[in-house]
């Protein structure tokens, strides 16, 4: 895969998050909280996942338990963690303050990255970085200001889930010098499963399980909005910097609001469509040519 394929597979992959809204609408309306909902998630892209895998690359779910902590990096400290502290952050706060604290991650992984893998501050990525920001402080609602009664617990949490977002970019590179995309998607979310189904009450939900409704949305977001679009970032980041990997995923926010207009019919006003042209011109700016990809490396 070239350098920009990679770029419009990371794309895919945040676009795919993006439409997630249309699953979970569904799924609050049959009764299930938030933390079921990353339950269901995250359980089900593992299912569909094994599967896919064990017929197609068998050799892919081979792995040496010694590297586990890889995994319980992307798994448990990422994906779990990030769904539960942007939870908390939406119902201390509100969705727009939530959003826009959960992509703090870019500022996150570009300080990370910088120390971690030696990459560089360079002035497109700073001003991508920013740029990106602000476009989506307008695309989420946060600007103008409104007047919104701030919790200092739900900024705390707002920033943990953009903290523990981008830690999937590390633990994803770290992890990628010994094991394919595939592997390492596969395992991010058994793990991430293991962790949090025995604590999600699933079996409260009995009704809810006994409608096909229900299971439409669940393979949904099993299918299109974890398993495909997680597949489709992680295999970008074998070719792209995680820091700009990270920038380009901004896209998601972007197709989000853009869902709600079509399919749910909210408008979107000036400040949101410059926000949207802000997000996309950001996208522009990281797609420079840099340096050999850092996946080469050796583990030490």
């Amino acid at each position: 895969m070239s350098r920009r394929m990679s770029m419009l597979s990371i794309a895919g992959g945040a676009a795919l998050w993006g439409i997630i809204g249309l699953f979970v609408t569904y799924l609050y309306e049959f009764g299930f909280t938030p933390v079921q909902v990353v339950a269901v998630r995250v359980a089900s892209a593992a299912v569909l996942l094994l599967l896919y895998t064990y017929f197609t690359s068998k050799q892919s779910l081979r792995i040496h338990w010694k590297d586990s902590h890889y995994f319980i990096g992307t798994g448990i400290i990422s994906i779990v963690f990030f769904n539960l502290c942007l939870f908390i952050a939406m119902d201390e706060t509100s969705i727009a303050i939530a959003v826009t604290l959960l992509y703090t991650a870019p500022a996150f992984v570009t300080v990370f990255s910088r120390f971690l893998f030696g990459e560089l501050f360079t002035g497109s990525k700073i001003t991508a970085l920013f740029t990106t920001l602000i476009g989506c402080a307008l695309v989420v609602g946060l600007y103008p200001y409104t007047g919104f009664e701030l919790s200092v617990y739900g900024v705390i949490a707002g920033l943990g889930s953009g903290f523990f977002y981008a830690l999937y970019s590390i633990f994803a590179t770290y992890a990628l010098r010994k094991y394919s995309s595939v592997t390492v998607t596969v395992y991010t979310f058994v793990f991430a499963s293991v962790a949090i189904l025995p604590f999600a009450g699933l079996g409260s939900l009995s009704s809810a399980f006994a409608q096909p409704a229900t299971w439409v949305n669940i393979i949904g977001i099993g299918l299109f909005s974890t398993t495909l679009a997680f597949l489709f970032y992680t295999k970008g980041l074998e070719k792209v910097e995680s820091s700009k990997a990270s920038i380009i995923a901004t896209i998601e926010p972007v197709v989000a609001t853009l869902i709600s207009f079509f399919v749910f019919r909210e408008l979107l006003d000036s400040w949101q469509i410059f926000g949207f042209l802000l997000v996309i011109t950001a996208v522009i700016l990281v797609q420079e040519r840099s340096r050999p990809s850092f996946l080469k490396r050796k583990v030490s």
